[in-house]
């Protein structure tokens, strides 16, 4: 269960080598969480993750997880939920892709949006469904602000995250009174791996910018969050703009 400020004793991380899942999973631990799951492709990252998180005195599993097999989303994961109650499940796994590339080849393009948006809902429905027989229990969904307005720069990672966000907010009204919470987190430009060698963006973060964001969130159970919250305000603006202005923006 939760403890009085809202934190998580058990955590079950989709993306188990995400730099921003295991930022968030490093302060939760440091704060009250006891028991995390790493699911991911098996890896020696995944491994050494799991090995880092032990250091910090949790009690850490691993489970094989492949977002692109949604026909085994609900056995594996399932799996997990069979060990016990897990008080919050962060969806961080993601494909950034690469723009020019995939444009000329529609099969790369439809891998990202298979593990962005299809892979995601798929797992989201199991784990949703798992919370809600429990009675209780966070769903957090990273998202991105790429997802807010597609840009001509990175239209199909864009829109798999606008897709993967609209889902989000719809399951959780449809979970809203079930005890379960779900949290969706919009990140800017992060600095990891992921986007190592691109140009960066105005208002970079970075991992353990969102990990506070996300233990904040949690705290005071919102909703949706943004990472920095000066994306918002930012995003309102970029959001009304006319079309023919927003494709001439050097973004």
């Amino acid at each position: 269960m939760k403890d009085a400020f809202g934190l998580p004793q058990s955590l079950l991380v989709l993306g188990g080598t995400s730099e921003i899942a295991l930022a968030t999973a490093r302060r939760l631990v440091a704060r009250r969480t006891r028991t995390v799951w790493l699911a991911g492709r098996p890896s020696a990252a995944l491994e050494e993750a799991a090995g880092r998180l032990r250091g910090l005195g949790a009690d850490v599993h691993t489970i094989a997880f492949d977002a692109l097999d949604p026909t085994s989303h609900e056995a594996v994961l399932g799996k997990v939920f069979a060990e016990g109650d897990i008080d919050m499940v962060l969806l961080a796994f993601g494909l950034l892709g690469d723009q020019a590339r995939d444009e000329r080849d529609p099969e790369a393009a439809v891998r990202v949006a298979q593990t962005n948006y299809t892979g995601a809902v798929s797992a989201s429905l199991v784990c949703a469904r798992a919370l809600q027989a429990q009675g209780h229990g966070s769903l957090v969904v990273m998202s991105s602000v790429a997802g807010e307005r597609a840009r001509r720069a990175n239209f199909i990672y864009g829109s798999s995250k606008a897709g993967l966000d609209a889902f989000a907010q719809g399951l959780g009204d449809a979970l809203h009174g079930t005890g379960v919470h779900v949290m969706v987190v919009r990140p800017g430009f992060v600095r990891t791996r992921m986007t190592a060698g691109l140009p960066e963006a105005p208002l970079a973060t970075t991992p353990e910018a969102v990990a506070t964001a996300v233990e904040l969130g949690l705290r005071r159970r919102s909703e949706t969050v943004w990472v920095p919250g000066a994306l918002r305000v930012v995003m309102a603006a970029l959001r009304h703009l006319p079309r023919g202005v927003f494709r001439r923006l050097p973004i």
